[in-house]
């Protein structure tokens, strides 16, 4: 199955398995490609090719399964049951042996994480800067996150707490950013 092969039937598999629960906003079904699979896969651009990819609250798999689609090595990390159910589905479907699929918080698996100086965070859609800079505060890993337009007011917010450089890129596919934060190593 090549790369079109498994986004075409990714989005085949969200849209049947969206009728039975809430995995993205039924008004961006009609145009998977462009909402969620284009908007994921801009991480391509600025991702190091040797990343190991922690996803944090995947959700649907956005950017996670789209990044183990693009050869990734990426763990999706998923605490709610149903949406892991989904996560291991398209895994064994698409044959993604590039993608783990992690049931149970964030913060669980975060305190328990190998050191690896190839690992970076990705979230889409997940929580607001700070929560996500609280869960991997104790960690050296850089962050590269698809956020909203209001990522500025985020940053503020973030900086009351956390020093930290990063970098505003804005996306390709809407009026949001990916914001790239290298933490120390």
């Amino acid at each position: 199955m090549n790369n079109k092969e498994k986004f075409d039937r990714y989005a085949e598999m969200l849209r049947d398995w969206s009728t039975r629960m809430n995995l993205v906003a039924p008004s961006t079904l009609g145009d998977i490609e462009q909402r969620h699979f284009a908007d994921s896969a801009q991480l391509a651009d600025v991702l190091p090719v040797d990343a190991h990819v922690i996803d944090l609250g995947s959700g649907a798999g956005f950017p996670g399964i789209v990044l183990a689609i693009l050869g990734w090595r990426v763990v999706c990390i998923e605490s709610i049951g149903k949406k892991a159910a989904f996560l291991n589905a398209v895994r064994e479907e698409l044959h993604l042996d590039n993608l783990t699929v992690y049931h149970g918080r964030v913060e669980n698996y975060i305190s328990a994480l190998p050191h690896d100086n190839k690992t970076v965070f990705t979230a889409r859609a997940f929580a607001p800067l700070i929560k996500i800079l609280d869960y991997v505060a104790k960690t050296p890993y850089p962050l590269y996150l698809l956020k909203g337009r209001e990522i500025p007011a985020e940053i503020d917010v973030a900086h009351r707490k956390y020093k930290f450089d990063y970098k505003l890129i804005p996306s390709k596919t809407g009026d949001g950013f990916i914001i790239i934060i290298q933490k120390g190593r």
